[in-house]
């Protein structure tokens, strides 16, 4: 009995222990790691929280600034409507408008009355080849008319509109309640030459749906023979003068930044539209003297007329690219000078 009862307290005993032991070491981990994993869990919410609120702070600012940016585009295309309206209801730019669609009837009557419609080859280059064709193809008078109207009555025209933008407004005594309004200079002056740029785009393309209306009632209508002696359809010469208008009314608009830095130097409109149309007759003047040829790649009204490549085939773009280029010279130097005029002057008119 007492061998048998004896080992059983022993077995007891170090299943105790064993129990014992047992339960610190799997109870206290166990406990360790629940209280890590709260604390872990409790740190965790706030962070995501701040992060949740930072990206809704960041999701505000920007659709913030976006809709600021949005208003600030329609703010500026509001003040481009109105200078569209001031600009094509004025008499006056009205009465351009008219005469520049009345120069192309008058140059094709001239031309059918007095030359006949024979086809004519039109020996020659540039302007005079243009004019030798038009009896040939009603095209060739949209692109005759340009070729007159570019040298003097388009420059006129973009003169009048963007000599007056900021000298007229400032004669008027209208220009300081337009920048009291918080709209700021600099827009205002981009306001201001967009409109003329658009006005260059409009009367260009008026001159040429003139010169087209009259030319389909006057001349032959059919595949054109270009100077380079290739035939093109119709339609591929309707592509080539779309391209011719907006060649010269990048010029125009080149013309127009110089005419708008003119007129931020002024008060008086006729005085800024003077200057502009003095410019360019100087300059016309300057490329007509031989001795000075070095000179005329770098006069304006050099590259006025340089879209006579593309009625050549393959088109010949290179006199083009120069002349964009001078154009683009011509913008950006006298925008900002118009810029740096506009933008500090002290307006008490």
């Amino acid at each position: 009995m007492s061998t048998v009862s004896g080992p059983v307290p022993v077995t007891g005993a170090a299943g105790d222990a064993t129990g014992t032991a047992d339960a610190p070491a799997s109870g206290g981990p166990g406990g360790a790691g629940g209280e890590a994993t709260a604390g872990t869990a409790g740190g965790a919410a706030p962070a995501a929280r701040a992060v949740s609120m930072a990206r809704a702070a960041d999701a505000r600012r920007t659709a913030a600034d976006a809709g600021r940016a949005a208003g600030a585009v329609r703010a500026w295309l509001r003040l481009l409507g109105s200078e569209l309206g001031m600009i094509f209801r004025r008499p006056r730019n009205l009465a351009v408008l008219a005469v520049l669609a009345a120069v192309p009837v008058l140059l094709g009557l001239a031309l059918r009355l007095f030359t006949g419609v024979d086809g004519g080859g039109g020996a020659g280059g540039g302007e005079l080849a243009i004019l030798g064709r038009v009896t040939g193809n009603a095209l060739f008078l949209a692109f005759a008319a340009l070729s007159v109207l570019v040298q003097f009555m388009l420059p006129v025209a973009v003169s009048v509109v963007a000599g007056d933008s900021v000298a007229g407004e400032a004669g008027a005594g209208t220009l300081r309640y337009l920048l009291v309004a918080p709209a700021g200079r600099a827009r205002l002056l981009t306001v201001k030459y967009a409109g003329a740029v658009l006005f260059c785009l409009a009367a260009v393309s008026t001159a040429v749906l003139s010169a087209l209306l009259t030319g389909l009632a006057l001349f032959p209508v059919g595949p054109v023979t270009l100077l380079s002696g290739a035939t093109v359809s119709f339609t591929d010469g309707l592509l080539r003068m779309g391209l011719v208008v907006l060649y010269v009314a990048a010029g125009m608009a080149a013309l127009a930044a110089v005419s708008l830095a003119i007129s931020t130097l002024t008060e008086v409109a006729i005085g800024a539209i003077a200057a502009t149309v003095v410019l360019v007759v100087a300059a016309q003047v300057l490329r007509a003297i031989p001795q000075l040829a070095a000179l005329q790649p770098y006069l304006l009204t050099h590259w006025w007329t340089g879209f006579d490549g593309v009625l050549r085939d393959p088109v010949a773009f290179g006199d083009m690219g120069r002349g964009l280029l001078v154009f683009a010279a011509y913008i950006v130097v006298a925008g900002s000078v118009a810029w740096a005029r506009f933008t500090g002057r002290d307006v008490t008119c």
